[in-house]
């Protein structure tokens, strides 16, 4: 037991001044170490951003009084069990008033069982899973996408390629978030009359893929969709380009919005496909920060590097609590589940409302990274720009 205090200690990031009296306190716990750090930062950036920016504002008004609002942040080093023990820390414990989620559905799946059996909210921007919210949990709520439906877009947009691919590979990693993008990914494909040549699970953090793009390969499949970890994607990426493979389209389910990803590549990049919930426009209307594009800005001029949907969702996690305490009018933590539930407001990351089962539904649009630019390419309405397809060989770019 001392060792286990001694470690959620050492892992504590305050990551704000010390909460005062009328501070409403956020608690999380995010990947700030290990595999997934380079995304977990994403939501510490975000959350604080966040708060700040609405401190700045006056705070939020509940009731008849003004707060402020504080975050208590642990590292859970990319490990869930770790993430598990600081959430239930954070809330039986710290006393931390409402909860941001991790990174991740499989941190947010275990996770969310902590928000759920003390009833305190949990608004998280970082796991998709089907699985999250399948439970009639009445304490999580998501502003990510369904991941069944992450390459449904993709998918609508493949339809109407010219030539029109016929051979698809679907490559997963097994944790919860990318089996379930696998098992909705498999009817849509299936209805739209692709035939599915490869479909393949692999381990989660995998850096050895050529096995299975020596398959891509021998088959000769003309479209790989990939669902998996950033750094498993350049793995891919990496190995597809030294062992000459090149389909006609392939498409991931992160990485390509990051701008990391494009600078860990670089010339390698282009020709991916990927797909984003969110893209800062100045059409997207917010409360606090005006618009997407301003907070897109003032995020890169803070931290450095540009936001992509994670930091987004992160955004608005910390906004659908402010507001939500605004409406509930109370710090009850019952009441403000109830508020979330209710939610429907316009944020930096569009439009803030929650389906029955906590997860909000928002269209992906397919993006593609051309002459090393970030360029939206289909959504809802059909072709934004024209895609580069198919894509040339390695030796021919």
């Amino acid at each position: 037991m001392r060792l286990a205090g001694a470690i959620l200690g050492a892992a504590a990031i305050l990551s704000c001044a010390p909460a005062m009296a009328e501070d409403i306190v956020l608690g999380a716990s995010v990947q700030l170490t290990g595999p997934v750090a380079n995304t977990g930062r994403y939501y510490r950036d975000a959350y604080q951003f966040t708060i700040d920016k609405i401190n700045e504002a006056g705070g939020i008004k509940v009731g008849d009084k003004q707060y402020k609002l504080a975050l208590k942040l642990y590292d859970n080093q990319s490990d869930v069990n770790l993430s598990v023990r600081q959430y239930t820390q954070l809330v039986s414990q710290d006393k931390v008033n409402l909860l941001l989620g991790p990174f991740a559905s499989n941190f947010a799946l275990a996770d969310s069982a902590v928000s759920e059996k003390y009833q305190i909210p949990m608004v998280q921007g970082g796991g998709a899973s089907d699985q999250i919210f399948s439970r009639k949990f009445k304490y999580i709520f998501g502003t990510l996408a369904p991941a069944s439906n992450y390459f449904g877009s993709t998918v609508s947009m493949m339809k109407e390629l010219d030539p029109k691919p016929k051979s698809v590979a679907l490559l997963y990693a097994d944790d919860a978030f990318d089996v379930s993008v696998a098992e909705g990914t498999r009817p849509l494909l299936k209805d739209a009359g692709f035939t599915i040549a490869l479909d393949e699970r692999y381990t989660s953090n995998a850096s050895d893929f050529n096995s299975l793009l020596s398959q891509i390969k021998n088959a000769n499949v003309d479209v790989v969709l990939v669902a998996g970890h950033e750094t498993e994607i350049l793995n891919f990426v990496r190995q597809a380009k030294s062992l000459s493979v090149a389909p006609k389209f392939y498409s991931f389910t992160v990485g390509v919005p990051s701008e990391d990803f494009r600078k860990a590549l670089d010339k390698d990049a282009n020709y991916a496909f990927g797909m984003t919930a969110w893209l800062p426009s100045a059409k997207l209307k917010d409360k606090w920060f005006g618009d997407a594009e301003t907070f897109a800005k003032e995020y890169k001029a803070k931290f450095g590097y540009d936001p992509d949907y994670h930091a987004a969702s992160g955004a608005a996690d910390v906004e659908a609590l402010a507001q939500a305490l605004e409406n509930a009018g109370t710090l009850d933590p019952k009441a403000v589940r109830d508020a979330i539930a209710k939610l429907n407001f316009d944020s930096l990351y569009g439009t803030i409302a929650f389906g029955e089962n906590g997860q909000i539904d928002l269209a992906q649009t397919v993006i593609q990274i051309q002459d090393d630019k970030l360029v939206a390419v289909y959504d809802a309405k059909g072709f934004v720009e024209k895609p580069k397809y198919p894509m040339p060989a390695w030796n021919a770019r």
